[in-house]
């Protein structure tokens, strides 16, 4: 064993009550799988976690599945904690396993690796402050970029062997304390990380997340509330979004064997949704988030910070959001149609070559959601064989619609969108989709579901 984790071992145990030595990393919990039939389709729905907490999967810019394809990974509190800590799941037998145990893990921005049972994260820095907070921030220590060994941790925990933390750990590199962490995004070839970073001013920064992370009574997103209000004209809500949309933001570049940090791009505006293209080595995504609509959403550039460009040009009267990679030259977005004057214009799901920037409808959905007001597609994602595209609407409804044929089909609805949004994504085998859902709770809390992709 390493000599360092003896004396961690040995320290802990001569100087601390064995409370707070113990971890719970790798700790199993029962399993909470069960199955429902959804009342309006007739699809079995495969239930994953059932608990009161919050179970929310990582964004659909990002890999949710382990590399052996038998594990989802996902955050939750389920441990007692208030800041929440990363767990899997077991699609096969239901089994829950703990990977993080510390106060300071960052969930927000769980990468896994593709080719190995890997997963990286960063933790420490400075914590978010809850909604309504005065006060300033704790100070923290600097933010470790961490690699986890998630195969041999699950291994040792179903054989009821597990070592300490550290065991299965390598610290790549500490980041520097001078700009905020705006989240990982892991290259095709897996040797380097891509990190947004925001020079926008501390108290700036908080109140920007505090806008979006706060709720009205019933559980739900203020900032869905007056994205959504059909009596907001569109020149108020582009002034509002002119002004959140502002910041001076980055992308760095970090070589994971060495932990070299090198700068890929500046960028002039708030810097959100970062992924790289799972395909194409050294192409990065990234919007120009505003918590709504933008001038122009969608860029991309390459890991030397060339060929930065807008993907898909839009229009005035465009409202674009949620891309996802789709495949080594695709990227799939919506086109929003949930207001009156968005509707004058085609809208739905769509998908654009990043090569040629071709652009196509897939569809859309035309969902009452009263006073006169339309819904419609609001997140999306697509399957890795380029056969299916998959979409959530404004009432918690989730679509497949078949790229090769146009057939629409309703997989499953219900799902209440609070605390959060389903965020659907497809399975590494192009079968399943996973989604969260405040179903079980109506809105309190988040569950992870599985529902299969016709057989056609």
């Amino acid at each position: 064993m390493n000599p360092r984790i003896i004396l961690l071992a040995t320290l802990c145990a001569l100087i601390f009550p064995a409370a707070l030595c113990a971890s719970n990393v790798g700790k199993r919990y029962p399993s909470e799988m069960r199955f429902m039939t959804d009342r309006v389709t007739g699809r079995a729905l495969t239930v994953l976690t059932a608990s009161s907490f919050s179970d929310s999967k990582p964004y659909q810019t990002h890999d949710t599945w382990t590399a052996d394809g038998n594990w989802i990974i996902f955050r939750s509190t389920r441990d007692g904690g208030k800041n929440g800590q990363i767990f899997v799941v077991s699609e096969i037998t239901g089994d829950i396993i703990q990977l993080t145990d510390h106060p300071a893990t960052n969930t927000g921005s769980i990468n896994l690796s593709r080719k190995e049972m890997k997963l990286f994260y960063t933790r420490g820095g400075p914590r978010r402050q809850p909604p309504g907070a005065t006060e300033p921030p704790p100070p923290a220590n600097p933010a470790e970029v961490v690699e986890l060994d998630i195969g041999a941790l699950i291994a040792d925990s179903m054989t009821g062997k597990v070592q300490a933390p550290e065991t299965y750990e390598r610290i790549i590199t500490t980041l520097p304390t001078d700009v905020r962490d705006g989240g990982l995004a892991l290259d095709a070839d897996e040797t380097r990380l891509y990190w947004g970073v925001s020079y926008t001013q501390p108290d700036e920064a908080r109140r920007q997340a505090q806008a979006t992370a706060a709720r009205d009574s019933k559980g739900g997103r203020q900032i869905d509330n007056r994205n959504t209000d059909p009596n907001v004209d569109r020149e108020a809500n582009r002034k509002r979004f002119e002004e959140a949309g502002k910041g001076s933001c980055g992308i760095r570049q970090i070589d994971i064997a060495t932990g070299k940090i090198t700068k890929v791009i500046d960028i002039p505006f708030r810097l959100g949704h970062l992924q790289a293209n799972p395909w194409t080595p050294g192409e990065i995504i990234y919007c120009h988030e505003t918590t709504g609509d933008a001038v122009q959403r969608i860029w991309a550039c390459n890991a030397d910070g060339t060929n930065n460009r807008p993907i898909y040009v839009e229009t005035p009267d465009e409202w674009i959001t949620h891309e996802t990679v789709a495949g080594p030259d695709e990227l799939i977005f919506n086109i929003m149609g949930h207001l009156p004057y968005l509707r004058e214009h085609p809208t739905g799901i769509a998908v654009v070559n990043l090569r040629t920037k071709q652009m196509k409808l897939l569809g859309q959905v035309e969902e009452d959601m009263g006073n006169d007001q339309l819904g419609g597609f609001w997140h999306s994602n697509g399957s890795p064989d380029a056969k299916w595209a998959v979409g959530d609407t404004f009432k918690g409804s989730v679509y497949a619609i078949n790229r090769e044929t146009g057939k629409r089909t309703l997989l499953t609805t219900g799902h209440v969108m609070r605390p959060d949004h389903t965020h659907p994504i497809v399975s590494k085998d192009s079968k399943r989709v996973l989604i969260q859902s405040g179903m079980l709770t109506n809105g309190k809390a988040l569950n992870l579901m599985v529902v299969a992709l016709p057989e056609e």
